[in-house]
């Protein structure tokens, strides 16, 4: 959820963003301020991701408000005046409503800025090494490069790991896969998952991993390659 305030000298303007934010259910506008020093206050207790920001404003200029601001926030101006827009884009501002603006353009300005903090979540986000599985009354933890081969036994799945071990637990394919990062592992028959990493070999549509043998099944054939060759 994004959260967001509105500042902006017209009672008209913000009350359509108040009625345009509520149409979106990833979009949390906390408040909306006519007075930009009451935002401020604001901002000094309560840190928030997105700020609408009119420009031309009589007690202080949006974009000098802006450039004030003791923490970093995203920005999406909003004016009536076409001659702001470069200095806007200048503050890195993630979109530009020109006013009147329709709920279809606040819709693409919006999107923009999900997209943007979905990026920082994934650029922030330390990559994971391992997963947790429920097996044997235990939660066991599982490095994905210990693991050698993932085949499923009717309503277990079986996880074959490089010291020899194997974990046996009660899941479906479906579900074990979506915790496998799919750049690694990929599958490759109705009752197989392999780590692309451990195959030694592939010939006349059979897999090597040391001595065992895994067919590629005919739905399976065009995504193991594509991902193998890559």
């Amino acid at each position: 959820m994004i959260q967001a305030i509105a500042i902006d000298d017209e009672p008209l303007a913000l009350k359509l963003l108040e009625n345009f934010c509520s149409e979106v259910d990833f979009l949390k506008l906390e408040k909306s301020f006519l007075k930009p020093n009451e935002a401020l206050k604001y901002l000094k207790q309560y840190p928030i991701d997105l700020l609408f920001l009119d420009i031309e404003m009589p007690s202080l200029n949006g974009i000098e408000f802006y450039k004030d601001m003791k923490q970093s926030t995203a920005v999406i101006f909003t004016t009536a005046h076409m001659e702001y827009a470069v200095e806007g884009f200048n503050l890195n501002a993630l979109d530009y409503l020109l006013k009147p603006y329709s709920f279809e353009r606040f819709l693409q300005a919006v999107h923009k800025a999900k997209d943007y903090f979905e990026l920082q979540r994934q650029s922030a986000a330390p990559a994971q090494d391992h997963f947790y599985i429920r097996a044997d009354y235990s939660l066991i933890k599982i490095v994905f490069a210990d693991i050698v081969l993932i085949e499923s036994l009717r309503d277990y799945m079986k996880i074959s790991l490089a010291n020899g071990k194997h974990i046996l637990a009660r899941m479906t394919m479906k579900s074990l896969i979506e915790k496998l990062p799919a750049k690694d592992f990929v599958r490759v028959h109705r009752s197989f998952i392999v780590p692309l990493s451990k195959v030694r070999s592939v010939r006349n549509k059979v897999i090597y991993i040391n001595n065992t043998e895994i067919p590629i099944g005919s739905s399976y054939e065009d995504e193991f390659f594509k991902n193998f060759s890559a």
